[in-house]
């Protein structure tokens, strides 16, 4: 079930390969739910996460990231997926989803979340869906 990246593209999870001072670019100013988040916080961010990003293979340019917030036992929260503008339409985004949950699934995870305001069918072609007993949810702060 895994999707492949497109011709051109490889996927690596060092985060020693992340762009930081891009990666805050396109969140802090392009994306809807962080935008305005500060370099620092940024960076604290990357820090504490599991991070994947997909890089041009000839210029080693990177061209989209995911953060995974998890215990590595029982949950994960799949945040600040983004894509630039110029890899969208690729299919970029969907295979960096699925290598995302391929990775995950290997810690036996009972639940992964994410939230999208705009990308419901790039999530669902990879197995996600709505959230049923919403109502047992809650939350302590932004919403």
């Amino acid at each position: 079930m895994s999707e492949v990246l497109p011709e051109g593209f490889e996927l690596s999870e060092d985060v020693a390969r992340v762009d930081r001072a891009e990666v805050h670019r396109w969140l802090s100013q392009d994306s809807y739910w962080a935008l305005g988040r500060s370099r620092e916080k940024q960076d604290q961010a990357i820090d504490g996460s599991l991070n994947f990003g997909v890089y041009e293979e000839g210029s080693g340019a990177q061209v989209a990231y995911a953060r995974v917030v998890t215990d590595r036992a029982t949950f994960a929260w799949l945040c600040d997926v983004y894509v630039a503008p110029a890899a969208r339409g690729a299919g970029v985004g969907t295979a960096l989803t699925a290598a995302v949950r391929d990775r995950l699934a290997a810690y036996g995870l009972r639940r992964i979340l994410l939230a999208t305001a705009d990308a419901h069918e790039v999530y669902a072609r990879v197995g996600f869906a709505p959230m049923k007993n919403v109502e047992k949810w809650m939350v302590l702060g932004e919403q």
